[in-house]
């Protein structure tokens, strides 16, 4: 699968040639910093005197390699690929070789940091149920109101669980069910297969 990159992208990482091979590394340790702790603008500031340039240059420079790295190691992109995806910014065999060596080398510690990025979210841990009917009230003797109540028991990452009591008439609970099961069915199709399998 390659990488497709946007003209802005393609523009940022357009400065990285101007630049010694040595300065393109540090750039890649920089860009992998960032991911870790945060950008630090005082960094672009000093890279930016040393190299005569804008502070603005070097942002971009190293936000665009961040990006090549990020994408490239969320979609966990192949070598080959890889290779061909920075092709087509136009770069010298060197530059292409450097940028694959610190993909390769970053790339299990990206996908790290960005599974640490990511939202813990709670996961179903039970389901008590309770099927309410009201046959009559004062007002009409004849009625048939049936009530669906539910107790979701969720429980977090690190162990701590939480419930939710939710109540609902029979038919908007057949409505939940019918539109959970199309959501299911279109999980089984050759599209979301393909997302889900880029996304691991």
């Amino acid at each position: 699968m390659l990488l497709v990159l946007s003209d802005e992208h393609k523009e940022h990482l357009g400065f990285l040639p101007e630049v010694d091979s040595a300065v393109v590394g540090e750039f890649g340790r920089i860009a992998v910093e960032f991911l870790r702790k945060g950008t630090n603008p005082k960094i672009y500031e000093g890279a930016a005197r040393k190299l005569s340039v804008d502070a603005e240059t070097v942002q971009h420079g190293v936000e665009g390699l961040m990006y090549l790295l990020t994408e490239s190691s969320k979609l966990m992109i192949s070598e080959v690929d890889f290779q061909d995806s920075v092709l087509v910014l136009g770069f010298t065999e060197e530059l292409n070789h450097l940028l694959q060596q610190l993909y390769l080398e970053n790339r299990k510690e990206i996908r790290h940091i960005l599974g640490e990025l990511t939202p813990s979210l709670p996961h179903y841990h039970n389901l008590e149920w309770r099927l309410d009917v009201q046959l009559a009230s004062r007002a009409l003797r004849h009625q048939v109101k049936p009530t669906v109540t539910m107790k979701l028991h969720l429980e977090e990452s690190g162990g701590d669980k939480s419930a939710k009591v939710l109540q609902t008439d029979p038919a908007t609970l057949m409505h939940l069910i019918q539109e959970l099961e199309k959501a299911l069915a279109e999980l089984k199709t050759t599209h979301c297969r393909r997302i889900l399998r880029n996304i691991k």
